[in-house]
């Protein structure tokens, strides 16, 4: 994922929300009707945020639309480009990667309200879609007007002030306001379900019950208040379920004997409150058998919405493949800690001869005084490291392994004084 910066931060900003800016018809509307509410409130600082999928030929021509867009608005305007190796899946790839950009953008200029352009068709279009999926209320209740984005740096919440607007009623504004937009020539594409369902169905739906998209977001609304209740009997079900952001299979076990649907319930809101959709009920009879069956201690893993889920020890959890960089930190020169010698590390940097390399299952080395190189092996397991983190990448300088992610750094390389550095392994 990329980023290249088009306009710089205000120093003496006040309060900061963005607009996710695609080109768009509806963005563009959601985009003009901020910029028009900003002018009356000076406080407010505006930023519009485009994702760059890189997916269309016409994706760069969208770019430079929407950052001309801001310059026009006068607003300050940034981007991320992302880079998708495989074409597997790529619409929930795409639709998890942009909501990750997007908190990352937010995350870079200390914004906390993001604004969606999502409408009424939008809405009624997702409610079709999970009912073709055989979703349950989680799915019918469509999206939300507002959510919080969960993120490890500050808080986020996404709002969709449009959600109550039909499509023809964004048109009607655009063409009052003499507003220009750009069209993706893959919303005409109906071999997509969505499309499908936006030029064929909801037009049909329309000629049968003219306030079809009117009433399909009113079901939405009454349905996302019923997930509101169930989502506060998973916490009371799940007070003896839930350790931190994991489940214990044990009590989950026992609550779905007694009442399946109450199981059902909490492994749902679970998945929700980590970022992840919701199973198929077909998906979900499988995990049930797999839980049912697997021995205690067993490991287990199963591949959901992109993501991992894996049980071990009891308990089930989510784990994503993260990517990072080795990052030697600088040690003050009167602290106790041990570092490796800076400039035997620099010298290392310019000749190229610091690597990071995959484990292959031989290496060994020793993080402790007056004690002896021990496998890595052994030492993940001392760590009570979970097996999936033990690929985690290994430092290497002039050849020697100096340091593990999540276990130690090579003590006889480590000296107390002069000036010296640690290595330590940051996720991007």
């Amino acid at each position: 994922m990329a980023s290249s910066r088009k306009s710089q931060q205000s120093p003496n900003s006040g309060k900061r929300i963005a607009v996710a800016l695609s080109g768009g018809l509806d963005s563009v509307v959601l985009l003009d009707t901020v910029c028009k509410a900003q002018a009356k409130n000076k406080n407010t600082e505006v930023w519009a945020f485009h994702i760059h999928h890189g997916l269309q030929k016409p994706a760069d021509e969208w770019l430079m639309f929407c950052e001309k867009l801001a310059k026009k608005y006068k607003i300050h305007f940034d981007f991320r480009l992302l880079h998708f190796s495989t074409q597997e899946n790529i619409e929930a790839r795409a639709r998890t990667a942009r909501y990750e950009a997007l908190a990352d953008l937010c995350n870079e200029y200390g914004i906390e309200d993001l604004l969606l352009a999502h409408h009424q068709n939008d809405q009624a279009e997702t409610v079709l879609l999970q009912l073709l999926r055989g979703s349950g209320v989680a799915g019918l209740a469509g999206m939300p007007k507002n959510r919080e984005l969960a993120t490890q740096d500050h808080q986020i919440t996404l709002w969709r002030p449009l959600l109550e607007q039909t499509r023809k009623e964004l048109e009607a504004y655009a063409q009052a306001n003499k507003l220009q937009w750009i069209e993706d020539p893959s919303n005409r594409n109906s071999k997509y379900r969505r499309n499908a369902i936006r030029q064929k169905i909801l037009p049909a739906l329309e000629q049968i019950q003219p306030e079809a998209i009117v009433n399909m977001a009113r079901s939405a609304t009454l349905l996302g208040e019923a997930q509101a209740l169930l989502d506060r009997l998973a916490l009371l079900d799940g007070k003896t379920i839930f350790v931190k952001e994991n489940i214990q299979l044990k009590p989950l076990l026992g609550l779905a004997k007694k009442d399946m649907p109450a199981a059902n319930n909490v492994l749902r809101y679970w998945l929700k409150t980590r970022g992840l959709g919701m199973p198929s009920q077909e998906r979900l009879a499988a995990w049930w058998q797999d839980l049912n069956a697997v021995k205690a201690d067993a490991q287990l893993e199963w591949a959901h919405d992109v993501q991992k889920i894996r049980l071990w020890r009891g308990l089930l959890q989510i784990a994503k493949a993260e990517e990072g960089v080795w990052v030697f930190k600088p040690i003050l020169s009167n602290s106790l800690i041990l570092g490796l010698p800076k400039a035997w590390v620099e010298e290392a940097q310019l000749k190229g001869l610091i690597s990071q390399q995959e484990r292959i299952g031989s290496e060994k080395i020793q993080i402790k005084a007056n004690t002896p190189r021990k496998t890595l092996k052994n030492l993940y397991q001392e760590a009570d490291m979970p097996p999936w983190e033990r690929q985690a990448p290994l430092l290497y300088i002039h050849g020697e392994l100096i340091a593990v992610a999540g276990v130690g750094v090579s003590y006889p390389h480590l000296v107390s004084s002069g000036k010296r550095v640690l290595p330590k392994w940051t996720k991007a």
